[in-house]
């Protein structure tokens, strides 16, 4: 893979989702002079005995306590730093994220405000670049001073401790170095705090998980546009010129994106009265219409005559936008943090004397605490939009004409996609019940010396469980949205060929005058009308986009026909949505 070249200042996401998934790094060497530099000036300071918080004084609550001129014991210091600081619970990163965060790290650390030597960024870019992951536990950052656990857990491999993945094992530290040819390393002034001081698990972890995000916000508008043509939906509240006047970023995209995946469609915005109901008979897929005398055209079929339709179908471009723009805040608020430096104490080469090494406030998590907490919030928003449109899909009193959970069920045996339903409801729920925002719930620690935190690890951690669920629930909307499609198809078009037949036509149009008078003609001239309406429609098809995406679907899952075992087929569908074939079949459509 490339390597992705860090300078402290030009990382992109992009970037880090490729170092993530196993792409090297190289160091800027215009970023390693000023990494020397600030090492060195450091270093300049302590020799003429200035009191620098974590360099020459204790940590956190111990910091009005000055360590004597001792070499040893500031060594002593960065490294019990890292190993008491290492304590993190629970199950394991992914190695993508340990990946991230260890570049992110030494991307913040290339900006000479640190203090770190070049030789320890440089063994850190070796470990990384080695494939050697630090084991990092996912429980234990408070987001304030930083993540200092989680980052600990990566620097303490660094020293020859702790654990680590190397070539598919885990094992302990030191001998994952080993094997990868590399030496532990003897920290120097500040370096344990420069290691663990940041907010890289936050931001690595957020990272990933708008990039999840942002991935589902497309297949949500694919799975709405696929629902939409089951539906044979109405089109006009997706118009460019309703949403000029409403113009929010996402809505006005959204709408956009839906106009584009439906082109082509002769089932979204169709003439109501064309649509058939659901009739059950001998027939699975039987059909009929009412006819009502007193309307214009006198049929009743399938769709409301109404000109609007419910709101998970209307405002798709409103709710699917509003969280497109959650989304592009959080995306904003970390693009900024990729860049930024995040320990503490800060180091100013060039400064005056008094403001040479100030300690601020930068690894307060804060700024992305609260962006994850919007996108965070999001989440069952647009999960329970998806649900309801699936629910709208199998219940036969909003389906407009659809069997009722979309199978014939003539003899009443038959489920469906009923519990496809439940399952989807479920995860909503859960979703839900999980968006409270952890950055609401700051607990001081370090004996109150740092008694106001961002909670942003856990909010940032919370997304990315969250957006494997919201996937879920998308999935089951694209298997019953296919499923719809087909039925809804498959009335039309009988509809059609039974409107070469004059005498089988009218038979399915129901309540219509008997007898050989004149109401009888005058009805029977009335679905002649209906017939060559009919015929003049041509031929009926889904939006282009929504055919490609419902084709890919139908390679992994088939149609149902009659009642299976359903269980099977939901994980394809989840597979797609998570290995994202569905959404590439899409893509290349468009």
């Amino acid at each position: 893979m490339t390597a992705v070249m860090l300078d402290g200042v030009s990382l992109t996401r992009a970037q880090l989702l490729a170092v993530a998934n196993g792409a090297p790094v190289e160091l800027d060497p215009g970023a390693l002079q000023a990494v020397a530099r600030a090492a060195g000036f450091l270093a300049a300071q302590v020799e003429r005995g200035e009191p620098i918080y974590g360099i020459s004084t204790g940590f956190g609550s111990n910091a009005d306590k000055l360590l004597p001129a001792d070499g040893c014991l500031r060594e002593q210091l960065q490294r019990n730093l890292v190993i008491t600081h290492a304590v993190c619970v629970g199950e394991p990163f992914a190695a993508d994220v340990v990946r991230a965060m260890l570049c992110i790290r030494i991307n913040t650390l290339l900006r000479g405000h640190s203090g770190i030597r070049v030789s320890t960024l440089q063994a850190l870019a070796a470990m990384l670049n080695a494939g050697v992951v630090p084991v990092v536990p996912q429980l234990g950052s408070v987001g304030a001073s930083g993540d200092l656990a989680p980052l600990s857990h990566l620097a303490i491999v660094l020293l020859g401790g702790g654990e680590a993945l190397f070539g598919g094992e885990r094992l302990p530290g030191g001998e994952a170095l080993q094997r990868a040819g590399l030496a532990p390393v003897t920290l120097g002034l500040k370096e344990g705090l420069a290691l663990n001081n940041g907010t890289a698990q936050m931001l690595a972890t957020g990272v990933l998980a708008l990039a999840r995000l942002e991935d589902l916000l497309d297949t949500a508008d694919l799975a709405a546009a696929m629902t939409v043509d089951a539906f044979a939906g109405r089109l006009g509240a997706f118009a460019p010129e309703v949403h000029a006047l409403r113009p929010h970023p996402g809505q006005v995209h959204v709408a956009a994106r839906l106009r584009a995946l439906l082109e082509g469609s002769t089932l979204a915005g169709i003439d109501y009265h064309l649509v058939p109901k659901f009739h059950p008979g001998e027939c699975a897929f039987d059909i009929a219409w009412q006819w009502a005398p007193d309307a214009k055209p006198p049929f009743r079929g399938g769709k409301k005559v109404q000109p609007q339709d419910s709101y998970s179908l209307r405002c798709v471009p409103q709710v699917h936008g509003a969280v497109r723009d959650a989304v592009a805040q959080a995306a904003r608020v970390l693009e900024i943090e990729l860049n930024a430096v995040t320990d503490n104490p800060l180091v100013f080469p060039d400064a005056e004397a008094d403001r040479a090494v100030v300690s601020a406030g930068h690894f307060h998590g804060m700024p992305l605490a609260l962006a994850m907490s919007y996108a965070k919030a999001a989440i069952p928003v647009l999960a329970s939009i998806s649900e309801r449109r699936l629910n709208k899909l199998v219940d036969p009193a909003t389906n407009d004409g659809l069997p009722a959970f979309l199978v014939g069920n003539e003899d009443g045996t038959e489920s469906g996609h009923m519990i496809v339903q439940y399952t989807a409801a479920a995860i909503v729920n859960d979703l839900a019940s999980r968006a409270m925002p952890a950055s609401v719930y700051s607990i001081p620690t370090s004996a109150n010396a740092e008694d106001h935190v961002s909670m942003g690890a856990n909010e940032a951690r919370h997304v990315l469980a969250m957006a494997a669920d919201l996937g879920k629930v998308l999935a089951l909307e694209l298997f019953t949205a296919a499923q719809a499609l087909d039925v809804r198809l498959r009335m039309l078009r009988t509809a059609q060929e039974l409107a070469a037949d004059a005498a089988a036509f009218a038979a399915k149009v129901q309540g219509g005058p008997v007898g050989d008078g004149e109401a009888r003609a005058s009805f029977l001239a009335q679905v002649d009308e209906l017939r060559a309406d009919l015929r003049g429609a041509g031929a009926f098809r889904p939006g282009r986009v929504v055919a490609a995406a419902h084709a890919a679907i139908r390679e992994r899952i088939g149609f149902l026909e009659r009642d299976r075992a359903l269980d099977g087929d939901v994980r394809a569908a989840i597979g797609m949505v998570e290995d994202g074939s569905v959404l590439a079949a899409a893509r290349a459509a468009e």
